[in-house]
């Protein structure tokens, strides 16, 4: 047996194994073989991600009872085990757009992060998640129970989360796919020129600071993103954007619109904290100035989610409006551009 690879996606969060089994191989219950190699699934969980369609030999979805003969390939989604923390459950309010026993959407604030990790190590999603549900799906000692996906700590909008083994693999599967709906609004720096666009650009850690990621046009390097792009409103020196993933890497919205030159407004960390557009006037500057001291994060929301439920099978969709402070930056910027007219090549 020869493990040929192991891919993480960087916002779904899950692992993707693919085996190869030797030429001479016994044949072996696929549930069984599972739980050997990879020592953090127990036999129930394998089986929760086989019935979810999360398994499949040879191209083809199987049963728990399947006995693997050689040169069978086989590929599994699994949710990703990573940081190992204690976590305790704390008593954190939770916008809960929709609840069911087995899904979660919520309207995630600005400034929380998602999980633990170093330097975060209480007042997390999943620490409020956990007071919430009692029984979400984990790993022992692990931080991301029923998480599938993340969104920045001072980008705000909608996630969903699984609350049992099935739904978590389920919408895990979904994300893998690459089916899952997920529409953002942004404010970049400067007139974009076309009013729909494609970015498909690979997405790299930087490797001057692991904490940023950078676009490799060549794709010589990092892994494929996606993002689909319309223009919803122009203010001239900025523009309102509606962002469409077809994939979910780590800040990917941030690096793709910075890779076009329009970086996201109020983006401190891409360089969206200083003025990239519009004139060197003192009082323009006060004004951006003004927006910043208004709006301090980036200007992004995750505004709609749509996924197939778990168990019903239905395509549920929810939205939700940006927040009230995004609302005001966006009001200031159609009043200051009301009484003139920017002047277009």
């Amino acid at each position: 047996m020869t493990e040929k690879d192991l891919e993480i996606e960087e916002e779904g969060i899950f692992e993707h194994y693919r085996f190869e089994i030797d030429k001479g191989q016994e044949p072996i219950r696929i549930d069984k073989f599972i739980t050997e190699k990879l020592a953090f699934a127990s036999r129930n969980k394998v089986q929760q991600a086989i019935e979810s369609g999360n398994v499949v030999v040879n191209g083809k979805a199987i049963k728990s009872n399947y006995k693997l003969r050689g040169k069978d390939i086989i590929q599994i989604i699994l949710p990703n085990p990573t940081y190992d923390y204690t976590v305790t459950p704390e008593d954190i309010p939770l916008d809960i757009i929709y609840e069911d026993e087995e899904v979660m959407v919520i309207n995630k604030p600005v400034g929380m992060v998602v999980h633990p990790g170093h330097g975060n190590a209480t007042g997390t999603l999943v620490h409020a998640l956990l007071w919430h549900c009692k029984d979400l799906p984990q790993i022992t000692g692990k931080t991301r129970p029923g998480l599938v996906h993340r969104i920045d700590k001072n980008t705000t909008g909608l996630m969903v989360v699984g609350k049992t083994e099935h739904a978590l693999n389920f919408l895990s599967k979904q994300f893998f796919d690459r089916t899952i709906d997920r529409e953002y609004v942004a404010l970049s720096w400067g007139d974009i020129a076309e009013n729909k666009g494609r970015i498909d650009c690979n997405i790299a850690r930087n490797p001057n600071n692991r904490k940023l990621f950078k676009a490799v046009p060549d794709g010589t390097s990092g892994k494929n993103a996606v993002t689909n792009y319309e223009v919803l409103k122009r203010f001239g020196y900025v523009t309102l954007v509606k962002c469409k993933l077809e994939t979910g890497r780590t800040h990917q919205i941030r690096v793709h619109l910075k890779y076009i030159g329009h970086t996201l407004f109020g983006d401190e960390v891409y360089g969206g904290h200083e003025v990239l557009a519009g004139t060197v006037y003192t009082k323009y500057k006060q004004f951006i100035s003004n927006c910043l001291e208004l709006m301090p994060q980036q200007a992004l929301h995750a505004k709609s989610i749509g996924f197939i439920h778990p168990t019903t099978k239905k395509y549920m969709y929810f939205e939700q409006e940006i927040p009230d402070n995004f609302l005001e930056l966006l009001a200031k910027w159609e009043n200051y551009t009301r009484n003139f007219e920017i002047e277009k090549d």
